[in-house]
């Protein structure tokens, strides 16, 4: 056999070798995986992750299960991916509060946001929305935000402000609202949105600024009064209701939400591919564009890249916010 035809050979059986982890990873996924949710079930989080998590499964053939892992802001349930195996059977459920806001708000953190995760993909962005109890509003006149924060000044210290917990978008929404207009409410941190509207609902709460699909419901059914969006621009799944900036006169008030898929860091840039491929398709669907924007979120499906720049540049927004608010988690 010629020398040639020898090397020839070697360097076949050296290119088959290199591609067998390859090939190996393209039989992902060959059992469940979980898809961990850091807040309790019922909020926007846990609501966007159940109807991503039925797309992926029919597309992959595999179950991709949700597990909610409520606490600390949503560290508990970051902190359990960020210490998985990359292997692409632990995922994350991430927002713009395990992603951006906490590292500025808790003096001590478990994780950081961007060495021990790989982005895969954005799934949906969301304005917040300023929710009341209907019967509250009504009993108090409180018809707008101008109302809101009349009454506020009126009752310094007797009101009581949900939010899904410390470090969320919710939280640091209604933060920055009460630095802007000199209001003070009392913050109840909850374990998910899902718990916190509840005890809104009941009356125990005054306020909230929570991620519009999870309250568009009790919205549309009554028992809450949305006052504003959060957004920079209105909502179209919310006519006729305005910005906060809007309705209250303070410029510069903004503070919307998104949630995207993370992986431990380490993940195979094949798996976190095809992950976001399948999730671009299913977000692009005209069944999936009409549910997530019926209940005002909007669909993304940005790439592993862009979704890292976005976490990137969103650190630095929050950075200033989260000073300015005085909000802090020890």
């Amino acid at each position: 056999m010629t020398r040639t035809l020898i090397g020839r050979r070697v360097l076949v059986a050296l290119a088959a070798a290199a591609a067998l982890p390859v090939l190996a990873q393209s039989g992902y996924p060959t059992k469940p995986v979980r898809v961990v949710v850091p807040f309790a079930p019922g909020g926007t989080t846990d609501i966007l992750a159940r109807a991503t998590a039925q797309e992926l499964s029919k597309a992959f053939g595999q179950q991709f299960i949700v597990d909610n892992k409520p606490g600390a802001g949503g560290n508990i349930g970051a902190d359990i991916v960020a210490k998985a195996q990359p292997d692409g059977y632990t995922l994350l459920m991430g927002t713009v509060g395990t992603q951006s806001i906490n590292k500025w708000l808790y003096a001590k953190m478990p994780f950081d946001p961007q060495k021990d995760f790989t982005p895969i993909t954005m799934v949906a962005a969301v304005p917040n929305v300023m929710v009341v109890p209907a019967q509250k509003a009504a009993a108090n006149h409180i018809n707008n935000v101008a109302d809101f924060i009349r009454y506020a000044k009126a009752n310094p210290g007797k009101l009581n402000m949900a939010s899904s917990g410390n470090g969320t978008s919710i939280h640091l929404a209604g933060e920055l609202f009460k630095s802007m207009t000199g209001t003070y409410m009392t913050h109840f941190p909850y374990t998910g949105s899902g718990p916190a509207l509840l005890s809104l609902v009941s009356g125990d709460m005054d306020v909230m600024f929570d991620n519009l699909p999870s309250s568009m419901q009790l919205i549309k059914s009554g028992r809450l009064k949305a006052l504003a969006v959060t957004s920079s621009q209105p909502s179209a799944a919310l006519p006729g209701v305005p910005t906060v900036e809007q309705a209250a006169n303070l410029k510069g008030y903004e503070a919307s939400s998104w949630f995207g898929l993370l992986g431990p860091a380490g993940l195979s840039p094949e798996i976190a591919n095809r992950i976001q491929q399948e999730v671009a398709k299913a977000l692009a669907t005209p069944e999936m564009k009409e549910k997530l924007l019926a209940q005002g979120a909007i669909p993304s499906g940005s790439t592993p890249q862009q979704f890292a720049a976005h976490i990137d540049a969103e650190l630095k927004k929050w950075q200033p916010v989260v000073k300015a608010s005085g909000a802090k988690v020890d």
